[in-house]
């Protein structure tokens, strides 16, 4: 199975360096010092596991011309750029495993709907200033049929997966655990980017953690007004969430912070890691996203429509 990968960020190198391990046929899609870094040097991953390894890197898209997978781990806002540079592939399988749910239509544009599959990763990790990745969080790579259901295909790309050393996990609701992780996502985008903190102090403080709580019900409702049902997943239980009284979710959130300040302490959502960074932020794609939709649909978001335009306001200075 030859495997693509756009994008050579934190995921995207995870993923390529843990599947080259493996003796999988992987190419990275990459560019600029990226490209340079790891042509040079290989993937060198640190943090839950330590290991260097060769990887294939591409700088040119058109160099390639098949795939039975493509994966996409780019950036939200480089996805129509990203797609458009590899849409002349030959390819089986496509999937991308960002944080939103507007990436299945993306990838269904190019490629139409019969190639594209459910993918949502409970792992992260940070591009160190060295070139290296710190991979910190290794809970589940989710697979499955949109927009329900499993196959032959994601069976064998999940196998392939597995064997190189990530958890996985292939349902027949991925649908569902997109959502789920979008929730999630947007929830603790918004407080990580205002507070610059690190994920646990944020959900650990009472009055922080109530801006999550605040954005986890309006963005339910969306969801529920969408007919899609939500799922609880290993590090965080949308479900369970979303059914609880305001107070009773604020109380187990910053249970959650105490757990997550005693497993994952340095842990920064991504978003935080660009504002850092002087990134650009993917504001319109997740939280941005949500606010429309869910203005489009008469749903009131105090909460997100405040975080949005403060966000959009920061993310101004960065591009």
């Amino acid at each position: 199975m030859h495997i693509a990968i756009l994008g050579a960020g934190a995921l995207g190198t995870v993923l390529g360096a843990h599947l080259a391990r493996a003796g999988e046929d992987v190419t990275l899609i990459a560019r600029g010092q990226r490209a340079a870094y790891l042509q040079e040097h290989g993937a060198t991953i640190t943090g839950l596991v330590h290991f260097t390894v060769p990887v294939h890197v591409v700088t040119d898209p058109s160099h390639i011309h098949d795939a039975d997978v493509l994966m996409v781990t780019v950036k939200t806002y480089d996805m129509v750029s990203a797609l458009a540079s590899v849409k002349h592939l030959d390819v089986s399988s496509v999937l991308s495993i960002q944080n939103v749910v507007l990436k299945n239509e993306q990838l269904a544009q190019t490629f139409g709907w019969t190639k594209v599959l459910g993918a949502m990763a409970a792992f992260s990790g940070a591009v160190l200033p060295t070139g290296m990745v710190r991979f910190t969080v290794n809970q589940a790579l989710y697979l499955g049929e949109l927009p329900e259901g499993t196959s032959t295909r994601v069976q064998t790309l999940g196998e392939t997966f597995a064997r190189a050393g990530l958890l996985v996990q292939v349902t027949p609701f991925i649908q569902s655990f997109e959502w789920s992780k979008y929730l999630a996502f947007v929830s603790w985008m918004a407080p990580a980017v205002l507070t610059r903190l690190e994920t646990h102090k944020f959900l650990q403080e009472a009055q922080t953690t109530s801006i999550v709580a605040a954005i986890l019900h309006e963005m339910t409702q969306l969801a529920t007004a969408r007919g899609i049902a939500l799922e609880d997943m290993t590090f965080f239980p949308t479900k369970t969430l979303s059914q609880l009284a305001f107070d009773d979710r604020v109380t187990h959130l910053q249970q959650m912070g105490d757990q997550l300040a005693l497993q994952a302490p340095l842990h920064k959502i991504s978003t935080l890691q660009d504002v850092e960074q002087g990134k650009r932020l993917e504001v319109e794609e997740t939280l941005g996203y949500a606010v429309r939709q869910s203005a489009a649909l008469g749903i009131p978001t105090p909460t997100m429509d405040v975080c949005y335009r403060l966000i959009a306001g920061i993310n101004h200075y960065l591009q």
